[in-house]
């Protein structure tokens, strides 16, 4: 009976770290603004998303995008003094404000030398 429970018990601890080993988001925030209706933001987030989809496929690090304008997510807005296109890497109770890298990414000739100062920023994280 107690190699069952030690069973059970071990079992148990595998199962919560895997379910919990995902700790680590990129959080995208986005307003409804004309640009972004005009795809900007959009754009931008999809390829911010692309990045992380690509650079953690092993579902280390999870993709979210914060929409400003629902009243769920003021709380979280006003933690990070988000505003639109605001990206923050969050782990635990640290996080690190990658806009500026972001907004670089965007105007960049040389995309795949920002993608890495991105990937990098991230990879600090986990």
């Amino acid at each position: 009976m107690k190699k069952l429970n030690v069973i059970i018990v071990i079992a148990f601890m595998a199962i919560a770290s895997t379910s919990f080993a995902q700790n680590t988001e990129v959080l995208f925030f986005k307003a409804k603004l004309s640009c972004c209706q005009a795809k900007a933001c959009n754009e931008l987030e999809g390829n911010i998303k692309t990045i992380v989809e690509k650079h953690f496929a092993n579902n280390e690090v999870a993709f979210r995008t914060i929409n400003l304008a629902d009243a769920d997510n003021k709380t979280l807005a006003e933690k990070f003094n988000a505003k639109s296109q605001t990206v923050v890497i969050v782990k635990s109770d640290k996080s690190l404000d990658i806009t500026d890298q972001i907004a670089s990414y965007q105007g960049a000739k040389d995309k795949d030398a920002i993608e890495q100062k991105i990937v990098n920023k991230i990879k600090s994280f986990l």
